[in-house]
């Protein structure tokens, strides 16, 4: 028995998350064994536990973001990055609110707001907090400031490294908390810890992902201006991944510039010989995705996610939910499925703008004569002579098409957010266990 909780996927998942919270307070827990100061008073005292709190935070952003395949297993990368996201945000508000609390206690020290005049420290501190607040509104506004992804990724690592160093640098010279030597090993131990991270993230995987090159095979057009590109290892074996999975992309370019996409991969799971990306027209890089020669060099970071059917092998079949590009891993769910011979039932509810846009549309056919695989084509704007379903997937479309026993099958949903959102809602409203339903989002970046 325990065996099998130590290989739970939720034992797992709780693990890690207790794992980050004994992180985040460790450098406060210490404080405890600290000979209190005197005439701090409590205020000043909450001031500096949200200081080291913050920055407790913002040094495991780096490994919630270096891509550590036991996480990201455990979560799924997209999970793993919205709680980047969301945490940074409390971070953020915990920085903020660490001077706040000082300047309202004691007004004198506004006076180390002038970085012309304050001590060392103090400055440290000023322009950390600039380098945050730059990161954050560029990241949150990166979009409507029409920041370049690639740019905004280079000067998010910056800003990111900057922001921490300086933290650490102001609460070393404070030193109020830190005089005593093992407390100073720890933080100088945290240090060290984020600095690996950079090192694997930055130079170690890059020089992994230079080992094992790929080489583009053929790009062909697909419905729905997609471009299907199908890469060869070159001098390994590749690599095998589950299908529904995607992998960071780069072409054309060495891994160490980190000008790398996510896609999900499109092809069968079980190849090791190709692996094929189907990537919509869309951004600035999948607009060149057409002009690639066969021949160029790419690299793979992957595979990664948890968006997959063979996490579930003992369910009695799938509902696979699809708008537009959101194919692209489902279709590498059924192709995987039906080399395999899987004799469960599919159901594929694929929504999209109009009978011409509906990509894999052949495939999906053919699927249909080695799967049991019923699909249904929700079209926008159908033709005048259709007589399938139109208009959008609502609540009486799935009620019509989904087995009433509804806990008996898996629903996985990939397609636009607004239309995710509606979705997940309605089946909630139809009774189907949350723990049946598994999302995809593709805003990683």
């Amino acid at each position: 028995m325990r065996k099998l909780l130590m290989h739970s996927p939720i034992a797992v998942a709780v693990a890690w998350i207790g794992a980050y919270i004994f992180c985040t307070l460790l450098p406060l827990l210490v404080l405890f064994f600290y000979p209190p100061l005197p005439d701090r008073g409590f205020w000043l005292d909450f001031s500096v536990a949200l200081g080291f709190i913050a920055l407790a935070m913002m040094v495991l952003q780096f490994a919630l973001t270096a891509r550590i395949n036991k996480v990201e297993a455990s979560y799924g990368i997209d999970v793993i990055l919205q709680f980047h996201r969301y945490i940074s945000l409390v971070a953020f508000a915990f920085v903020l609110i660490h001077p706040l609390i000082l300047f309202i206690v004691k007004p004198e020290t506004l006076q180390l707001l002038n970085i012309f005049t304050a001590p060392w420290r103090a400055k440290m501190a000023v322009l950390g907090t600039l380098a945050l607040i730059i990161l954050v509104v560029t990241t949150i506004w990166r979009q409507k400031l029409h920041i370049p992804y690639e740019a905004w990724r280079t000067a998010h690592g910056f800003l990111a490294v900057l922001t921490v160093s300086l933290g650490l640098g102001h609460a070393i010279g404070v030193g109020n908390y830190l005089g005593l030597f093992w407390k100073a090993v720890l933080w100088t131990a945290i240090a060290l810890i984020a600095l690996w991270l950079i090192v694997y993230a930055r130079l170690v995987k890059p020089w992994l992902m230079l080992k094992k090159p790929y080489l583009v095979e053929e790009v062909r057009a697909e419905r729905g201006d997609v471009w299907t590109i199908t890469l060869r290892p070159r001098v390994h074996k590749g690599f095998q991944f589950q299908p529904g999975q995607f992998a960071w992309l780069t072409i054309n370019r060495s891994p160490f510039q980190m000008r790398e996409h996510p896609f999900s991969m499109s092809s069968n799971g079980d190849n090791l010989d190709k692996i094929e990306f189907s990537i919509k027209a869309l951004g600035d890089f999948t607009k060149t995705i057409k002009d690639i020669p066969a021949g160029t060099v790419a690299y793979l970071d992957g595979p990664y996610g948890v968006f997959t059917t063979d996490r579930y092998e003992d369910t009695g079949g799938f509902v696979l939910i699809a708008g537009g590009i959101g194919i692209t891993p489902i279709i590498s769910m059924l192709i995987t499925h039906a080399e395999r011979e899987d004799p469960r039932p599919y159901l594929l509810v694929y929504a999209s703008r109009t009978w011409e846009d509906i990509t894999f549309r052949e495939e999906l056919d053919a699927l249909q004569e080695k799967l049991d695989l019923k699909v249904v084509h929700v079209l926008k704007e159908p033709p005048k002579d259709w007589s399938g379903e139109s208009g959008y997937v609502d609540k009486e479309l799935l009620e019509k098409y989904i087995p009433e026993q509804r806990a008996a099958r898996q629903y996985f949903l990939c397609a636009s957010p607004p239309m995710m959102d509606q979705v997940q809602i309605i089946l909630h409203e139809l009774e189907v266990p949350p723990m049946n339903i598994q999302m995809e989002h593709f805003n990683l970046v």
